[in-house]
């Protein structure tokens, strides 16, 4: 489906610059096999286009590679000369973005995951068809559950339905954009639980870029220390972005978290 969406070819080169052992790296080699492309494998690293001379064809990388290979003019000119270049596995911020939306070929944020044998959409990053929307690749259908999270049915890689975390939203064409990730605040509080010794109660705040934001409210403790056991028992998406020590845990009457009362 990929290799259609970009209409790559017998012939064309390929990068292999992910390991192996995840599934970025191996749908690489897949790629190649089936489209006969020609596999130019490097050891991962964070500069894989040091040393290069002739840009690929193609080429999968995580921001991190592509933030790297802006920063020397060599791989910067190898980056550039990259016909179709996706980009997948962390978040692309605004800075990135901003270097790469003038880049002369084709640069590509992809949507998927490990359940779903990596991507299953793509957006443009740069040029007159630049976008916030997700193409899904042909037969793959997705659409909304009741709380507003993207399903994805990909027949071809899996018979169920996958429901995932992210609220988003659907356009007439049937393309899809990423609003947010749902948290269950329960959840979080959870898995902290067993780490933090301290009162505690995860809440929300409004945020410009996220729409709402990840607070941990806490009574006593050291907000470094806290810091560390949240990235130490959370998935990164659901890290507290703000810390706030109070005197006290709102509670209501029965002794139940204060909800309404804790939201900042």
């Amino acid at each position: 489906l990929t290799c259609s969406f970009l209409g790559l070819k017998g012939g064309d080169k390929a990068l292999l610059c992910m390991p192996l052992g995840y599934i970025a790296g191996k749908m690489v080699v897949v790629r190649s096999l089936v489209a006969g492309l020609e596999l130019i494998p490097i050891v991962p690293c964070g500069h894989p286009l040091s040393g290069m001379k002739e840009s690929p064809t193609f080429a999968a990388m995580i921001p991190m590679q592509v933030y790297n290979s802006l920063q020397v003019p060599e791989e910067r000119t190898v980056l550039e000369g990259i016909k179709h270049l996706i980009i997948g596995g962390g978040a692309i911020d605004d800075g990135l973005a901003n270097e790469l939306k003038h880049f002369p070929n084709n640069v590509w944020s992809t949507y998927g995951m490990t359940e779903t044998l990596s991507h299953i959409a793509l957006r443009r990053l740069n040029g007159n068809n630049a976008s916030d929307w997700y193409t899904p690749f042909d037969q793959v259908h997705i659409r909304l559950s009741e709380e507003g999270t993207l399903v994805i049915h990909a027949p071809e890689v899996c018979a169920e339905e996958l429901t995932t975390n992210d609220i988003a939203e659907i356009n007439e064409k049937g393309e899809f954009r990423v609003l947010g990730i749902k948290i269950q605040i329960e959840q979080v509080e959870a898995l902290l639980k067993p780490h933090l010794s301290t009162p505690f109660l995860i809440t929300s705040t409004s945020d410009a870029k996220f729409g709402e934001a990840v607070v941990l409210l806490y009574e006593k403790g050291n907000e470094e220390e806290l810091q560390a056991l949240c990235k130490a028992a959370l998935p990164p998406y659901w890290m507290p972005k703000r810390f706030v020590q109070i005197e006290a845990i709102p509670l209501t009457e029965t002794g139940k978290p204060n909800r309404p009362a804790a939201r900042i």
